[in-house]
């Protein structure tokens, strides 16, 4: 990308001097009409080459351009700085939100979103008891010895 622009820089120094070249005769610019230049007295007129005058008309076209536009965006500037603290403020308030009111206030919602304990893990040699019967043993009954 910075050979492209390298090159298109160059060509078009090559081609303002070329032009530069090619138009060096002298011209005189009259800043007002030849009626009005007497009535406020003094000299209103330049003498300079021809391609100082086009330069001078690409520069001051170029300047115009862009105060014009700054000039036009500028309520699209404030309305977007505008709504861009706006957007930061109700990020901040929902940030704040978030903090303050992270706990469920629900009792099961709470034991859901609780992290599960960390299991013990079994030895090799040792019967693992299943974790839920299939039915529940009745009260007073014995537990049947471990096999062997």
């Amino acid at each position: 990308m910075r050979i492209i622009r390298v090159v298109l820089v160059l060509s078009l120094a090559v081609v303002l001097v070329l032009v530069a070249l090619a138009n060096r005769g002298m011209v005189t610019v009259n800043l007002f009409p030849a009626q009005f230049g007497k009535y406020l007295g003094g000299q209103w007129s330049l003498t300079m080459p021809l391609f100082l005058v086009v330069f001078l008309g690409i520069a001051l076209g170029l300047v115009t351009g862009l105060v014009w536009e700054y000039l036009r965006e500028a309520r699209l500037r404030s309305e977007s700085n505008r709504r861009a603290h706006r957007v930061a403020s109700l990020e901040n308030e929902v940030g704040h939100l978030r903090q303050t009111h992270a706990a469920p206030r629900d009792e099961v919602l709470a034991i859901l979103d609780a992290p599960e304990p960390q299991r013990a893990p079994t030895t090799a040699g040792a019967a693992a008891l299943p974790s839920s019967p299939a039915a529940p043993a009745p009260q007073g009954a014995a537990l049947p010895a471990p096999s062997r």
